[in-house]
């Protein structure tokens, strides 16, 4: 029988975990991504307990494909080293179920890409347009001929050219006042046991093992949007080589590499939320859809939800004789209607969220910073983790 066809544009970890939930679900997907190849370096990215019950759903294991690394605790500290909040993974395993791991995120990537037909990946394909989103969209390509769809998944990313097209009157991106520093580093002797972030005046800067035995570092401060050093190393050294170990030894191994794996980005989420994640046949999801601060680490883990939410509520791909399913012809914007109402209250409000923990960790004030961390220290850890039930609990797939 004939299928029905998605094309998704974006090949990042929400666009390839959708294109995997509407493969399995019986349509045929082209996903299309601009760059010319698949990442081969990049930073890590954390699984929370909901985005790994969410891959669950649609038959993806990421320990088993990509490996794991769980932490004994996690936690926050001060620039001097003293915790002010700590839980083990094995409070966080018995109250969600399963501890978060951490990966490389090109090998997240890879991973995902090989549970796809080869012919599904289009790589070196950036969409121009989508035409006629409201009846049957054609997708328009710099790459070669147009493409019918069914259904058009825009994980475009954080400046989705799709979702400036289709909500011109949206605010678009906020710029949260800090920039970031991402790269990952070879440490072996180390032995760092503790996924961690440290909270200075302004700044911070966080640790986490990942599964190939590596540490993913991010550091972030509050400068104006475009602040620029001429060598990122030595930016990281200046702003936090005097902060408590490992960090000093961590920075030796940045100091190694090439400044190009240094990563740098100023920091945005959306200024609003949109007014639907859908428009016709167009469905978007991930930082299109809902770009966040990364503060609570759930960017990805957010999509990944997007992705299965959306996955569960379309029509399975298979058509009927006559062309179309059993379903009326209505079907999938009737889905896509679903797909909002299911996913847009709880991505804004993480969204919100996220915001909100940035601005106490980017406090500079000394009076303001020793009240927020006398306030973290004194709230005793089994609170603070029930304070993300929420988040890590908080994923289900609609009736």
């Amino acid at each position: 029988m004939p299928k029905r066809h998605a094309v998704v544009v974006g090949a990042g970890i929400g666009g390839l975990t959708a294109a995997i939930a509407l493969h399995r679900r019986g349509w045929h997907v082209t996903v299309c991504e601009r760059a010319p190849e698949p990442p081969t370096t990049g930073a890590g990215i954390g699984l929370a307990p909901n985005a790994l019950r969410a891959l669950d759903t649609i038959g993806v294991d990421a320990a088993r494909a990509v490996g794991s690394a769980v932490p004994t605790t996690m936690g926050v500290r001060r620039s001097d080293g003293q915790w002010l909040t700590r839980s083990t993974t094995a409070d966080m395993a018995a109250r969600y179920g399963m501890p978060p791991i951490a990966v490389p995120r090109p090998a997240l990537t890879a991973a995902l890409a090989a549970a796809l037909p080869s012919e599904a990946l289009r790589y070196g394909t950036a969409v121009t347009a989508v035409d006629d989103a409201a009846g049957r969209p054609t997708v328009r390509t710099a790459a070669g001929p147009a493409l019918p769809a069914d259904l058009v998944v825009a994980a475009d990313g954080i400046h989705s050219p799709l979702r400036r097209a289709y909500f011109p009157a949206h605010p678009g991106l906020h710029y949260v006042g800090e920039t970031a520093w991402r790269t990952v580093v070879d440490a072996p002797d180390l032995r760092i046991p503790a996924m961690s972030e440290t909270w200075g005046r302004g700044e911070r800067f966080g640790v986490t093992p990942l599964s190939d035995g590596r540490y993913y570092l991010y550091a972030t401060a509050v400068v104006p949007a475009g602040t620029r050093s001429a060598d990122p190393r030595a930016e990281l050294r200046r702003r936090f080589g005097s902060w408590h170990d490992p960090i000093p030894a961590l920075l030796d191994r940045v100091g190694r590499l090439d400044p190009a794996d240094v990563l740098q980005n100023d920091l945005y989420d959306l200024a609003a939320p949109l007014p639907r994640l859908h428009h016709g046949r167009i469905a978007w999801l991930g930082d299109a859809a809902h770009a966040m601060a990364p503060n609570l680490g759930q960017g990805g883990c957010q999509a990944i939800e997007d992705a299965a939410v959306l996955a569960h509520l379309l029509p399975a791909g298979e058509r009927g004789e006559g062309g179309d399913s059993t379903d009326s012809t209505d079907s999938v914007p009737a889905a896509l209607a679903a797909y909002t109402a299911a996913r847009r209250d709880r991505t804004d409000a993480v969204r919100v969220r996220a915001r909100r923990v940035g601005r106490l960790g980017a406090l500079r004030n000394p009076l303001a910073v020793a009240a927020r961390d006398l306030a973290v220290r004194v709230t005793p850890a089994r609170l603070a983790l029930r304070g993300m039930d929420d988040l890590f609990n908080g994923f289900r797939l609609p009736g």
